[in-house]
């Protein structure tokens, strides 16, 4: 176990609680206040049964950060809750459940490279590509007058997620959208 103190805890690390148990962080953010103590807000599931907890720490407190192996994976399928990873050097498959996916399962494309975060030879976490590449099949008509600049319009993906795209981009059209918040990034050069 590495020792780091809470304002280095980013989101995906594994860190070891005062509990004995290993939590993955969903979101950490530091808070400066201009008088007082400096603090850390930790969102972080619990591994073993996925309950959320969020705590408050100062910012130089220690927190053990659990000791994880990072493998390449690539995503296959998936078979009812759970969904099959092949590890690309050894061709191993590993199941993964479906509240470990949580939210960023929608952004999962056949084929598609992923990091599993491995403890003990187990799956703890996944990290999914900041990027990917996503056809719109809905969107509102132009209104006419609209500015092409500043003006956004609800959109469909392909993998039914909605986001927000610029008035001059169609049904039709590839874009590149951010999986950590599904926000519009820009139109796909492929």
């Amino acid at each position: 176990m590495a020792v780091e103190i809470a304002a280095d805890i980013r989101r995906g690390n594994i860190i070891e609680h005062t509990d004995g148990q290993l939590y993955v962080v969903l979101k950490a953010e530091s808070f400066r206040p201009g008088k007082g103590t400096p603090t850390t807000t930790i969102e972080m599931r619990r591994i073993s049964d996925g309950i959320k907890v969020v705590n408050t720490f100062k910012t130089s407190d220690k927190l053990e950060k659990a000791f994880v192996e990072e493998v390449e994976f690539s995503y296959l399928y998936q078979e009812g809750e759970n969904y099959i990873f092949m590890n690309t050097a050894s061709y191993e498959q590993v199941t993964v459940p479906g509240a470990m996916v949580g939210d960023s399962a929608v952004y999962l494309q056949e084929n598609m490279n992923v990091t599993l975060q491995m403890f003990n030879g187990e799956p703890v976490s996944i990290t999914l590509p900041q990027r990917i590449t996503a056809e719109i099949v809905e969107t509102e008509p132009v209104v006419k007058g609209q500015t092409a600049s500043g003006s956004y319009k609800p959109a469909k993906l392909d993998n039914g997620v909605r986001i927000m795209v610029p008035a001059h981009i169609d049904a039709g059209t590839r874009v590149v959208v951010n999986t950590e918040d599904g926000s519009y990034l820009e139109r796909a050069k492929d």
